[in-house]
């Protein structure tokens, strides 16, 4: 046969085996049908995020291509992102890893002028009653955040009753946190959303978009303003809690240049200052809030001569030799605890000294941000589950030594307790067993009694009343509830039907800096 000849009868064989799917072929349309069909609904149809994170290349530095397919294949422990390897061919997940570290042909804008064009003030505080128009304690109220149908329940702590429920934004994140007399809340959502909302005239006050793809909020304790971090952009943004007006916006960089998402900002009250862990760089940065901010790098030699002149909100870099994408303070706030998600060792970083203090024993995952302190033996000891391991670690604050490993039955995501409760509690977020709670005994660090509220729905994050009289648990599911324990006794009192409540945050233990809650 002539060569020509061949070369066509191979062309319409190998034409034959495309046209009849033996050989996939992808074109860039259907690509983006691959993504829109499997990934669109938590990351964004345009891949800024929404329920997961953004998915470009400016927020995977810290992912190699072959980490991420894996992570399509097999999902993701600890996150929400399930395994597609039953659904997904080899080179279906391939074309996916190109597309997200694809860069997008125009990455938005998100400046100052976004921010400030985005600003929505529904009324004004002195437009508004300064007294809870409701017949409750307002200290003791709860809002329950409500993911299923994305809505805010107002709970009476003292009742168990509803008093309000309205709309929020769609997936909050990172949990809302009080001004400091309990009167406004503020919570944002994944998409870079802050609602400022009036806990006394149960109204959405104002509301301001911080960034394209949010991480979290804090309020400053002196009640004048919120930061939001930001995984898109690579910024802090800070604003008035009165209306919401933008107040600075800060990139994130380091000395040379590089960028970074935001893992986490926090309130450091008692130094009057804003702590943010950096996702991509390995820094923590403090930024104080006062308006004679302490320059806690001053050499001590020269303090006679007073701090240099400073803009508002200066940063304070403190370099670390590993990431944190997680962290915990203790109650004076002069130690930072934190870990990153590499299955390494935690480490302690001295705040007043500006540097790291020692590494903790804490393999696995750990959830820093969810834990909790206590006295033992008269010392106090830190408590944290782990996102990867059944085990709950308990640490002497004192050396930072890991005194013992609680043995649970399954990976947990929440810790809660109360300074007049015996009892800690922890759930089983994770695995097959996801519908157990554990009660742990303080004074014994033994498990004392498992739960299991709802057979086969997961049983998550414990927050108490003011007067940590009763514990309040959420069934996480659509179908879901919160259930009402005496937290002595351990039985149930109560059941409220609720739509996914992955939330409860009681006023009084959050503006007083509860050692069982999250801060």
């Amino acid at each position: 046969m002539p060569l020509l000849s061949r070369f066509n009868t191979l062309n319409s064989i190998l034409l034959i085996i495309i046209t009849s799917g033996l050989i996939p072929v992808y074109a860039e349309s259907d690509v983006s049908q691959l993504y829109k069909n499997n990934c669109a609904e938590c990351h964004g149809q345009d891949r800024l995020g929404s329920i997961g994170p953004a998915l470009l290349p400016e927020n995977l530095k810290r992912v190699r291509p072959k980490k991420a397919a894996a992570s399509i294949r097999d999902g993701l422990a600890a996150t929400q992102m399930p395994a597609f390897g039953s659904k997904l061919n080899d080179e279906e997940i391939s074309l996916l890893v190109d597309l997200i570290y694809t860069p997008l042909k125009e990455m938005p804008a998100w400046g100052m002028k976004e921010i400030t064009q985005s600003r929505v003030q529904y009324f004004k505080d002195d437009q508004l009653s300064n007294k809870p128009t409701f017949d409750a304690d307002p200290l003791n109220l709860f809002l329950v955040v409500e993911t299923g149908d994305h809505h805010a329940t107002v709970l009476d702590g003292d009742r168990f009753e509803p008093i309000h429920r309205f709309k929020t934004r769609h997936a909050l994140h990172g949990g809302p946190k009080y001004s400091p007399d309990g009167r406004f809340v503020f919570f944002v959502s994944r998409d870079g959303w802050i609602s400022k909302f009036d806990m006394y005239n149960l109204k959405t006050v104002a509301e301001v978009r911080a960034g394209i793809n949010t991480r979290n909020i804090a309020t400053s304790s002196d009640g004048r303003y919120v930061i939001a971090a930001n995984y898109l952009p690579h910024t802090l943004v800070i604003f008035n809690t009165s209306d919401l007006s933008p107040v600075k916006l800060i990139e994130v960089k380091d000395n040379s240049g590089n960028s970074s998402r935001v893992s986490a900002v926090y309130d450091a009250g008692p130094r009057e200052s804003f702590i943010a862990a950096l996702k991509d760089i390995t820094e923590v940065w403090e930024i104080p809030y006062s308006d004679n901010p302490p320059f806690y790098g001053w050499v001590h030699d020269h303090r006679d001569e007073g701090p240099p002149e400073q803009e508002p909100f200066p940063v304070r870099r403190i370099e670390l030799d590993d990431y944190l994408d997680d962290f915990f303070f203790d109650q004076k706030y002069e130690y930072l605890i934190g870990a990153a998600r590499n299955s390494k060792n935690g480490q302690v970083v001295d705040l007043v000294l500006g540097k790291k203090d020692s590494e903790l024993d804490l393999p696995g995952l750990p959830h820093m941000g969810s834990g909790i302190t206590w006295e033992y033996q008269g010392k106090p000891i830190l408590a944290t589950p782990n996102l990867k391991d059944g085990v709950v670690s308990v640490i002497d604050m004192n050396d930072w030594k890991t005194i013992k490993r609680i043995d649970t039955q399954g990976p947990g995501f929440f810790m809660r307790s109360h300074e007049k409760t015996p009892y800690a509690w922890v759930d089983v977020f994770f695995g097959p067993n996801k519908d157990v709670v554990h009660i742990i005994d303080k004074a014994t660090l033994e498990i004392v009694k498992t739960l299991k509220p709802e057979p086969g729905k997961t049983a998550a994050h414990v927050e108490f009343t003011k007067d940590g009289r009763y514990a309040i648990l959420s069934i996480w599911d659509n179908d879901g509830a919160i259930i009402i324990y005496d937290a002595n006794s351990l039985e149930e009192i109560k059941r409220l039907p609720m739509k996914k409540p992955s939330g409860k945050y009681n006023v009084y233990n959050k503006i007083t800096r509860s050692s069982g809650t999250s801060h």
